[in-house]
């Protein structure tokens, strides 16, 4: 099994990758719902910490420092510093407000420097909004170098405004690269050959490929 099959089973097991009929917050009706508020424990947390690590490896990133957004992303940049710890690899969170008292500033964990090799450690992304929101901040911080940005699922989807998927709006707009651990087609073929239950929703899943799906 490749680490991304393992991955999708992983998603099942947990309780974060589920198929049926689901309303999406878009409107759209979906044969699969994604749910990362599903993973509660340390065990889920240390093994996506790995997920994450390989996907880095995969795609030759080398980064020097990793940021996780508040606040979803603060405790995988945690667990995927932690998977990586013979590289000794730093990481760093935001605050949603600056803090005034104490030490001070938007930033918690590793001090930015010019020149340095960021990697952005997310869940998922639905429209960008969240990296519009943060990138002006760290590019205020240092002239930093973001090698790249590391979601669970792509789920190659058009926006609601857009025949892009927020992952080529993110790239077009910013210049910074998408990477995720699996994608919804490899999703499919994971039904298709039986990695996880499901294989009577694979022609329902194509279908809404079909119609929201972006190449």
């Amino acid at each position: 099994m490749t680490y991304k099959e393992s991955f999708i089973k992983f998603m099942v097991d947990s309780g974060v990758l589920k198929f049926g009929e689901f309303t999406l917050k878009s409107g759209r009706l979906a044969p699969y719902f994604i749910n990362a508020g599903n993973y509660k424990t340390g065990a889920q947390l240390a093994k996506l910490g790995e997920f994450y690590a390989e996907c880095i490896m995969e795609n030759g990133l080398k980064p020097q420092t990793l940021f996780g957004p508040a606040y979803k992303g603060i405790p995988l940049a945690v667990a995927t510093s932690m998977a990586i710890s013979e590289l000794d690899v730093p990481f760093f969170f935001n605050r949603k407000e600056v803090k005034d008292h104490g030490e001070g500033g938007m930033f918690v964990g590793k001090t930015l420097e010019d020149g340095e090799k960021v990697v952005i450690i997310e869940d998922v992304m639905t429209s960008g909004k969240a990296l519009r929101e943060v990138l002006p901040k760290l590019q205020s911080a240092a002239k930093i170098d973001i090698e790249g940005m590391i979601i669970t699922v792509d789920r190659m989807e058009k926006g609601l405004t857009s025949d892009k998927s927020a992952v080529q709006e993110v790239y077009d707009e910013f210049g910074v690269k998408v990477y995720s651990i699996v994608t919804i087609n490899d999703i499919i073929d994971a039904l298709e050959n039986d990695v996880i239950p499901g294989k009577e929703y694979v022609e329902k899943m194509k279908e809404y490929r079909k119609v929201y799906g972006v190449g």
